[in-house]
C-alpha cells in the first residue's frame, strides 16, 4: 500500500504518513490505531521496536 493510499484511507496527508515512517512525527494514539486497522496489524507490530534495535 502506498503512503498516498494509506493517508486517504485514514484521512490524513501523505506527508503525515511519511513523517511517521521517518520518525519525524509522533502520531496520536488515535492515528496509530487508525493505521493499524487499515493495515490489519497490531500496535506492537508497527510501533514498538525490538529491544535489541533500541540500544
Amino acid at each position: 500500500m502506498s503512503q498516498k493510499d494509506l493517508a486517504e484511507a485514514i484521512g490524513v496527508t501523505r506527508q503525515t504518513i511519511n513523517a511517521v515512517e521517518k520518525d519525524d512525527y509522533n502520531p496520536s494514539i488515535k492515528l496509530c490505531i487508525a493505521i493499524c486497522v487499515v493495515l490489519n496489524k497490531s500496535l506492537d507490530e508497527l510501533f514498538w521496536e525490538e529491544e535489541e534495535n533500541v540500544r
